[in-house]
């Protein structure tokens, strides 16, 4: 893993605001250090690498519906990537110019936490490659009455894959 940097900031108000001590209870380490210390999972590691399933991701931390497998593509990076967010409000963009790059940040617009970067070498017409760690999602497949375009929020840990 490794540190990008603290993707929480004290000045910003989030509609999921919650002590450090109560994400650290509620995620797992892996989790916790990704979404709340902005550290990056090791490549072709992560559970929805090669998720092929139709359905929704959804933030690990706060369950805001982020992106559709129907955006999702194999980047053979060894993170899951996509080319545009189901819901393009769910997702906050910042400059990262940690570890001597310039990279642009993907963070969870309602808790904060971190989800990976957005890279403009993506192979579909977006030109977006949203690379985003495995561990800061939860899979919801899809069923047979869900409509893929609806911008509901869920509960966190409900949707694991």
């Amino acid at each position: 893993m490794r540190k990008a940097h603290a993707s929480t900031r004290a000045t910003e108000v989030r509609e999921i605001s919650k002590p450090d001590e109560q994400w650290r209870r509620e995620l797992t380490p892996l989790q916790y250090s990704v979404l709340r210390q902005a550290h990056t999972e090791r490549p072709f590691a992560g559970e929805y690498v090669h998720n092929h399933q139709d359905g929704f991701y959804r933030c690990a931390g706060c369950g805001s519906k982020l992106f559709s497998s129907d955006a999702k593509f194999d980047s053979g990076t060894g993170w899951p990537s996509f080319d545009e967010p189901a819901v393009a409000e769910a997702v906050e963009l910042r400059a990262d110019n940690s570890l001597f790059m310039r990279r642009t940040e993907v963070v969870c617009r309602r808790c904060g936490g971190h989800l990976g970067h957005v890279f403009k070498d993506g192979p579909t017409e977006t030109g977006d490659r949203y690379c985003i760690n495995s561990c800061s999602l939860d899979f919801e497949p899809a069923t047979a009455d869900q409509e893929q375009g609806d911008g509901e929020t869920g509960q966190p840990g409900t949707a694991r894959g």
